[in-house]
């Protein structure tokens, strides 16, 4: 697979364009497709929210119109007046019954309405109860309800002469309106199966359900769940709930397909709850048609997209292509022929820079050939360069024997010097030698510089002995040497004085050329400096402005060089110098094991 896209640029323009494409759409499909679940879920709790406030507000209507149906029946002339009689008076009784009837009737919510008198009186009722839960809750709250002007009641259940209802009711205590007396009580009770009509009208997503709660959080109306939690608490059927703290909110119950979003709403004052229940799946099943629909439109656009960028790969390769088939034929031996210009773009301009380099390679061949023949010349000339250096070592050992026979000893140890000297230069082209070697070298052009210039200088060389068979560049202490002799010493009226040490650390050798000449000011040691740091390629001395190297030696600078060049910028030369005291030139060598 790795091979078939590399041996094609069309395959990696497509690879590459396919990648470019299907990648940010897919990201923006999957962005789309959950920017979209997202709006989806909200508009769904923002419904079931709307709609719990819907059902609050006809609750709490009913409530209140409830709550002012009791009040006006405590204040009620023919009420009071039968509650706080001694005597029992038919014809009054007679006129409330009535009166609770009609109530009750023109109000479908309300199951029934029942007076109690405390003197033992017959109770007053709209309907007939044949048993009653309301008077063991009274007994139970007695002194919740006495206590307070309006007490609801949890849900319970009244047996009638209409059948068995389940209720809910709101009881007060009823009052002499002159001493405050207590003389009766009323309830109220509203129908359960009215207040789950209520919900159900509210058209809530139908495979979820409403639940009322009471201010115990026992349920008091079921719409579209089960039946039988009626009076339960809500940590029985929904047990590990997170508990219902705010006024309204959002939360999650359980997990996986049984997850549900629970909307809750709490009815003021009653401390009632409404509870709505919302399956997750429907989450699910809307967002899998925005995932349907998200799919079919990046797969169209995909498709779309592909075909054209095949066309455009196409277009912009085939140029290529065929110049690619062009060169295939394409003999290196003949001359590079041109290939025709169809385009001016890039394409057109990569031909144009083709055809020229094609005109560059024929000058660059014709060139070559120009090189080769020279380069036989110059092989011809090195040959004969090899020879003459044996004709001058021949003719130096004829001189020097010539002046033994002469017994003109001093001619012949300068001979051989001058001959030592000049074998060791030349030296096949090598450019290490050992310490002993380089300080020989060095001795021997000392040698020759004294016969030349009899008591003008001295020159003593203190080595460590074990490092003497160490490996080191060649030619390095002659220029120093020669630097010293030609721009300090000679300079002196008084004979001079020049220093050869060298020492080894065991991991860096180090040698240091120090002279006792005319030394420079400090003005001319930090140009000799600059121009050293600046690797400027003349040859300058202590105490001297810079000259060419005319003389034939390497020079400062190009010892410099060859140090940085072979050992690293920490081993360049280091000047120090003072004015009538003399010049001191340093350097360092690295050394690792190993090293030969």
């Amino acid at each position: 697979m790795r091979r078939w896209f590399a041996n094609s640029l069309k395959r990696k323009l497509t690879l590459l364009l396919v990648f470019a494409i299907l990648l940010p759409m897919l990201i923006t499909g999957i962005v789309s497709y959950r920017i979209a679940a997202s709006v989806t879920e909200e508009k769904a709790k923002q419904s079931g929210m709307n709609t719990l406030k819907q059902i609050k507000d006809k609750l709490e209507f009913v409530i209140q119109d409830v709550e002012n149906m009791s009040i006006f029946l405590i204040g009620e002339k023919d009420i009071q007046l039968y509650l706080d009689n001694k005597t029992e008076d038919v014809t009054r009784y007679s006129l409330i019954i009535g009166t609770l009837t009609n109530l009750a009737f023109s109000k479908k919510y309300i199951s029934n309405i029942t007076i109690k008198p405390l003197d033992g009186k017959p109770e007053l009722s709209n309907s007939t109860i044949l048993e009653s839960g309301l008077t063991p809750l009274l007994e139970q709250f007695k002194m919740d309800y006495r206590k307070t002007s309006k007490w609801w009641t949890s849900l319970y259940t009244n047996r009638t002469n209409e059948g068995v209802k389940q209720v809910i009711s709101i009881v007060r205590p009823i009052r002499n309106f002159y001493n405050f007396r207590e003389i009766g009580w009323i309830a109220v009770s509203l129908d359960q199966k009215e207040i789950e009509r209520f919900i159900n009208e509210a058209a809530w997503e139908k495979s979820g359900y409403v639940l009322l709660l009471d201010k115990e959080d026992r349920i008091i109306s079921v719409s579209g769940g089960d039946p039988s939690w009626l009076s339960k608490p809500m940590a029985e059927v929904m047990p590990d709930m997170e508990p219902l703290n705010e006024a309204s909110g959002v939360l999650k119950y359980g997990a996986g397909k049984e997850q549900k979003t629970i909307l809750y709403n709490t009815i003021p004052n009653l401390g009632w709850k409404l509870v709505g229940f919302i399956p997750t799946q429907v989450y699910g099943a809307q967002n899998a048609y925005v995932l349907n629909v998200t799919a079919f439109a990046t797969g169209i656009a995909l498709v779309l997209a592909v075909g054209l960028m095949l066309l455009f790969v196409q277009w912009v390769t085939k140029p290529l292509t065929g110049l690619t088939k062009y060169l295939k034929d394409v003999n290196p031996d003949d001359p590079i022929p041109l290939y025709p210009i169809r385009s001016t773009d890039e394409i057109g301009l990569l031909v144009r820079s083709y055809n020229k380099l094609g005109d560059k390679i024929d000058l660059l061949k014709t060139q070559v050939q120009k090189n080769e023949a020279k380069k036989k010349e110059a092989d011809m000339q090195a040959l004969q360069a090899q020879i003459n250096p044996h004709f001058l070592y021949n003719t130096l050992s004829s001189i020097q024997w010539i002046a033994l026979m002469n017994k003109d000893k001093q001619i012949a140890e300068m001979v051989g010097a001058l001959s030592d000297f000049m074998r060791f230069s030349l030296n096949k082209g090598e450019e290490y030698c050992h310490v002993r070697q380089e300080i020989a070298h060095a001795q021997n052009y000392a040698y020759i510089q004294s016969i030349r210039f009899p008591d003008q200088f001295e020159i003593e060389f203190f080595v460590d002995p074990d490092m003497m068979d160490l490996p080191i560049l060649k030619l390095l202490f002659q220029p120093l040497i020669e630097n010293s002799l030609i721009h300090g010493i000679q300079k002196k009226k008084e004979k001079g004085h020049v220093f050869v040490h060298g020492e080894w650390n065991g991991d860096v050798m180090k040698f240091v050329v120090e002279d006792t000449g005319i030394g420079m000011d400090e003005a001319t040691l930090r140009g000799i400096r600059a121009r050293m740091m600046t690797d400027v390629d003349t040859t300058p001395h202590a105490g001297e402005a810079a000259k060419p190297n005319t003389g034939g030696s390497y020079g400062l600078l190009n010892v410099h060089r060859r140090l940085r060049l072979h050992y690293g910028s920490g081993s360049g030369l280091t000047i120090d110098s003072q004015p009538g005291r003399g010049t001191r030139i340093s350097f360092l060598i690295p050394f690792k094991e190993g090293q030969s």
